[in-house]
């Protein structure tokens, strides 16, 4: 399942926590409903995506691994 993205982050070879610097940076230039796309290589990513979103407000609309990249999306609340 593919899901629409406003904008693609790539954090790959980033590790912890510039994929989460990178995305709250990256966020604040989007509008409200908009869905930025992560991707990341940092396994440590996974857990940091998603307790980043529930704290920050923004919904995690899926995540999705392949070939060894993660990949978020998350809505803009």
């Amino acid at each position: 399942m593919s899901v629409h993205s406003d904008k693609v982050l790539d954090c790959k070879g980033d590790a912890c926590p510039m994929p989460i610097v990178k995305t709250k940076k990256a966020m604040d230039g989007l509008n409200s409903g908009e869905v930025l796309e992560v991707q990341a290589t940092d396994k440590g990513a996974k857990s940091d995506m998603t307790a980043w979103a529930n704290s920050s407000g923004h919904e995690l609309v899926q995540s999705a691994e392949e070939d060894g990249v993660l990949k978020f999306w998350i809505k803009k609340s």
